[in-house]
């Protein structure tokens, strides 16, 4: 059985992350990787260039064509850029019954490009947030969609709990931002239950797409039938190598390896 997996999501010109991003993890871990356009970048490995999203009803008409024919298992979106592609994307979701939906609240690049208007935040929450089942931000977006600052540990549970209480879904806060210790340390927020999920820091540049390549891997893992907490930790097995087998790529911010396993 091959297993379908939708990211809806921006393209990056680079390679390194976006949509290339998510058909690279998706087809290394053996599933079969559909895709909806939201936008198309200009940029490389040392920043953004320029941004042009597609009409919000193209984005919905791409998915649709996908939805009534192929199907999925599961979802992941990425940059969705503006609040009108985000109620499009929510209202295919809805209408088409995808309940196994993973957000990647891309709101920043690593090269600090704005990917998603600030207007935008609370239709994020109300409407895409209220249908999916896990949300993946890391510490700068985490402190947008909760409205806190987190500076610890304790603080990123408490985060986890006002952007669960506002949406209703699972959350896993990603603490890579905590630069104050030797691991990275993870936090999921499922069922009323933390899991927590810890992994060597790795010194190196070579970090382009970690966001987008950690929920498209959640996101097949999900498709696979996969508990939400082993899907988890078999996508953050699966990051961890793409890291450890990085390479440089351009003058910035490098590659992942996602083909590591098949080395």
């Amino acid at each position: 059985m091959i297993f379908r997996v939708m990211t809806v999501a921006g393209s990056d010109s680079g390679g390194g992350a976006g949509i290339q991003a998510d058909v690279k993890t998706i087809t290394c871990l053996g599933a079969f990787a559909t895709t909806a356009i939201t936008a198309v970048t200009s940029q490389n490995s040392v920043g953004v260039d320029g941004i042009v999203p597609l009409d919000p009803s193209f984005v919905s008409k791409q998915m649709d064509s996908i939805l009534r024919d192929i199907g999925t298992d599961s979802a992941k979106t990425g940059m969705l850029q503006s609040g009108s592609i985000i109620k499009e994307v929510s209202s295919t979701f809805r209408k088409f019954k995808v309940d196994k939906i993973v957000v990647d609240p891309v709101m920043v690049s690593k090269t600090g490009a704005r990917l998603l208007r600030d207007d935008s935040i609370n239709e994020l929450q109300s409407s895409l947030l209220a249908i999916a089942e896990l949300v993946t931000p890391n510490i700068p977006e985490a402190e947008i969609l909760s409205g806190m600052k987190i500076r610890d540990v304790q603080e990123m549970k408490i985060a986890a709990e006002k952007i669960y209480n506002k949406s209703g879904c699972s959350v896993l806060m990603k603490g890579g931002h905590l630069e104050n210790s030797q691991k990275s340390t993870d936090f999921l927020l499922h069922n009323g239950k933390y899991s927590e999920y810890s992994s060597l820091r790795i010194e190196t540049k070579n970090t382009h797409g970690t966001g987008d390549t950690l929920s498209s891997a959640i996101a097949t893992y999900r498709a696979m039938g996969k508990s939400m907490e082993e899907s988890v930790k078999l996508a953050k097995e699966y990051l961890q190598g793409a890291i450890e087998n990085s390479f440089p790529m351009g003058k910035g911010y490098g590659s992942l390896c996602h083909s590591w396993r098949m080395r």
